[in-house]
C-alpha cells in the first residue's frame, strides 16, 4: 500500500499546528484537541513516511530538514483544499479591476502574504495595489478614499466607530523566554514574576504603547533593558537569555536566526489578545474587487 493512502487530513492539520507552534501542547490548544492526539498523529506520520519530522527537545520540538520539506507540502495541501471548498461560492474568474489595500509592518510580514497569494490564485484578473503604511497613515488613506481598505491591528485603532470594520484574528499574547530561563519552572508567570527579569521591548506597530496599557492596568512597570524595531534582534536576545518579552502567537517562531530555542508560556494575568482586522469607509459600498477580497479574508480566517 502506498504511504500517502494512509495519511489523513487530520494528521496533516495536527502536524502543521505542531510545526508552527514548536510545542505539542500549544498545537493541541490551537487545534482544540488533547496533546496525545497531536503526539499520536505525528508518530503515525513519521512511521508512514519512514523518517523523523521533528527533533524532540526538553521544552518543545523543532522541524528536521525532512520535516521542513514536508511542512511546505502539507501547508500547500491544506490551503488548496480550503480554497477548493470555498471556490464554488466565492470564486469569480471574470472578476477584474484594482484592489487598493494597505497594511503595516507586522501584518505584511506575518499575516498577509500567503492570503494575498491565495486570493490572486482565485482572482487572477484582479490587480493588487499594496501599500506599506503605519496605522495612522492607513486610517487617513481609507477616509480619503486613496485605498479601498486597510488590514490593521484593530486593537490599536482609535475611534473605531469612524470605520466599518471586521475582526479577522484574535492572536493570544504569551511570555517568550530562552529555553533555560527560570520562569519556565512555572506553568504560568505573573506580571510580578516577569518584572523581576530584563524585558526586551518591541517598538514596531505601536507595540510599546499596547504593552504599556496592559502593564499599567496591573500597576506594574516592566524592567525594560532594550528596545528594538527588529523582530529578529528581539528573538536573538531572548534566545540567548538577555531578557524576556510578551508578544502575540502570530509572530511567534520557536527559534532565533542562529537556531537557538525560544519558549512561549501563558501569562497568569489577563493580557488582551492582538486583534487583526479590516477597516473601510462606512458610507460607501466597496468596489467589486475590494468586496471580493473582504469576503475572501472573512471566510478564510473563519475557517
Amino acid at each position: 500500500m502506498e504511504a500517502d493512502s494512509n495519511i489523513t487530513l487530520r494528521q496533516l492539520r495536527y502536524f502543521v499546528a505542531a510545526a508552527e507552534t514548536g510545542q505539542f501542547s500549544m498545537a493541541a490548544t490551537r487545534s482544540h484537541v488533547s496533546q496525545s492526539a497531536i503526539t499520536n498523529a505525528v508518530l503515525l506520520l513519521e512511521q508512514t513516511l519512514g523518517t523523523r519530522l521533528f527533533e524532540r527537545l526538553p521544552h518543545g520540538v523543532t522541524l528536521t530538514a525532512e520535516g521542513h520539506r514536508f511542512h511546505q507540502h502539507a501547508s500547500h495541501i491544506l490551503s488548496a483544499l480550503q480554497d477548493a471548498v470555498r471556490e464554488p461560492r466565492f470564486q469569480a474568474p471574470q472578476q477584474k479591476g484594482v484592489l487598493r489595500i494597505a497594511a503595516s509592518y507586522t501584518l505584511l510580514g506575518y499575516f498577509l502574504p500567503p492570503l494575498l497569494a491565495r486570493f490572486r490564485m482565485n482572482y487572477p484578473e484582479v490587480e493588487i495595489d499594496l501599500h506599506d503604511m503605519n496605522r495612522e497613515g492607513i486610517e487617513q488613506a481609507v477616509l480619503e478614499e486613496r485605498i479601498d481598505m486597510g488590514v490593521v491591528i484593530l486593537s490599536n485603532v482609535v475611534e473605531r466607530e469612524r470605520f466599518a470594520h471586521h475582526v479577522l484574528v484574535r492572536a493570544r499574547r504569551q511570555l517568550w523566554t530562552s529555553a533555560s530561563h527560570p520562569l519556565l519552572e512555572k506553568d504560568s508567570a505573573s506580571f510580578e514574576d516577569i518584572a523581576a527579569y530584563p524585558y526586551i521591548q518591541l517598538t514596531v506597530d505601536e507595540s510599546e504603547a499596547s504593552t504599556g496599557r496592559y502593564w499599567a492596568a496591573r500597576g506594574i512597570t516592566p524592567a525594560t533593558a532594550f528596545r528594538t524595531s527588529s523582530m529578529e534582534a528581539l528573538r536573538g536576545l531572548i534566545a540567548h537569555g538577555f531578557g524576556v518579552s510578551i508578544l502575540s502567537d502570530m509572530v511567534y517562531r520557536p527559534w532565533s536566526l542562529d537556531g537557538k530555542k525560544i519558549e512561549a508560556r501563558p501569562v497568569l494575568d489577563v493580557v488582551p489578545p492582538m486583534q487583526v482586522g479590516l477597516i473601510w469607509r462606512p458610507d460607501a459600498p466597496l468596489e467589486r474587487p475590494a468586496e471580493a477580497f473582504r469576503q475572501f479574508l472573512i471566510h478564510t480566517c473563519a475557517s
